[in-house]
């Protein structure tokens, strides 16, 4: 896509999100006062008319499952992972903006099981930072601001979500619980420098990104994986614990934080990058598994290719060497 059609697709997306703005103002202050079961209502019966409303998505949803799973699933199987699959996550979303005004502990972690602190708390207390290696499944919102309620000085790297007051609403919501919000956009060593200083990093590196990354097998597929956190593990001695949160049958949720993943460190700085990232999508891909139904199907997992990720390198040095070009005039 050219620069001037994204520029108009984004443009157009904020338009139309921006009409929402008003329903916001109005709808968040209602859902607060709410009782906890009413919010649930509301949140089951958002969940179970967004993938009515995205035909699109839902059938990404149902291929990306369908490339994962192939006839271990039935179509109508796919078809019915990739609807609970909607339903979670509109679900969970709607958790987080409707409980987005809690600070208190006792009331926070009244929704929050935690099972397997002392995996976090061991290396954290060695001063060396932990690098919290955290996947898109049910509320990862709430996954990112549990280790500061829990006691832990914690910052994130974050892409901002499309929707300015959208976004302006979560990172209020994160920064209320304690968390510091990092814009992923900033500087390597500004995240390697949080970890220096023995604090938490939340790292998603589940999705397609276009930042620096290498075809990893996830689920069986090679899938361009982000290499963002063994670079930081091996340019660090900060520890990688995974941990996820994921909703239970009775609506509330529970943290899961596992066992650090031994970090693999030899004279072959490359070859090392790569074999950790391989154990970590591994680990990913075992959480997701354990919970299939609640992770993002819906996004493009599979979407770059060796061929679309050299047309987008030579695009990019091509627009690079066109801006040098234009400063030297």
């Amino acid at each position: 896509m050219s620069v001037n059609k994204q520029k108009i697709k984004t443009i157009r997306r904020e338009f139309f999100l921006a009409l929402t703005y008003p329903f916001v103002f109005i709808l968040l202050p209602l859902i607060w006062l709410t009782p906890r079961s009413w919010r649930r209502a509301f949140s089951a019966f958002m969940g179970k008319i967004a993938y009515r409303f995205s035909s699109k998505g839902l059938k990404t949803a149902y291929n990306n499952l369908t490339f994962a799973y192939g006839d271990t699933k039935s179509e109508e199987e796919r078809w019915q992972m990739a609807r609970d699959s909607y339903n979670s996550i509109t679900r969970a979303m709607v958790d987080f903006f409707a409980t987005g005004y809690i600070t208190n502990k006792k009331k926070f972690f009244s929704m929050i099981e935690v099972v397997g602190e002392e995996n976090l708390r061991e290396p954290y207390n060695r001063g060396n930072g932990v690098i919290c290696m955290v996947p898109h499944l049910s509320c990862w919102e709430f996954s990112a601001v549990t280790p500061p309620m829990l006691g832990y000085e914690t910052s994130a790297a974050s892409k901002p979500i499309k929707g300015w007051l959208y976004n302006k609403i979560i990172v209020w919501s994160r920064q209320r619980r304690g968390m510091k919000n990092i814009d992923r956009s900033g500087s390597y060593e500004r995240l390697l420098h949080v970890l220096n200083k023995g604090e938490c990093l939340i790292v998603m590196a589940d999705q397609d990104t276009r930042v620096k990354g290498a075809f990893i097998e996830f689920y069986g597929k090679k899938a361009y994986t982000p290499l963002g956190i063994s670079r930081m593990a091996l340019d660090t001695q900060a520890a990688v614990v995974p941990m996820a949160m994921v909703r239970k049958e009775d609506g509330s949720y529970r943290f899961e934080i596992y066992p650090e993943l031994t970090t693999v460190r030899t004279e072959d700085y490359d070859a090392d990058c790569l074999e950790n990232a391989t154990r970590e999508a591994q680990m990913y891909e075992k959480i997701i598994r354990k919970d299939p139904t609640q992770w993002v199907w819906m996004h493009r997992r599979w979407k770059t290719t060796p061929e679309k990720l050299e047309r987008f390198l030579k695009q990019r040095a091509k627009e690079k060497k066109a801006k040098m070009n234009a400063k030297k005039k």
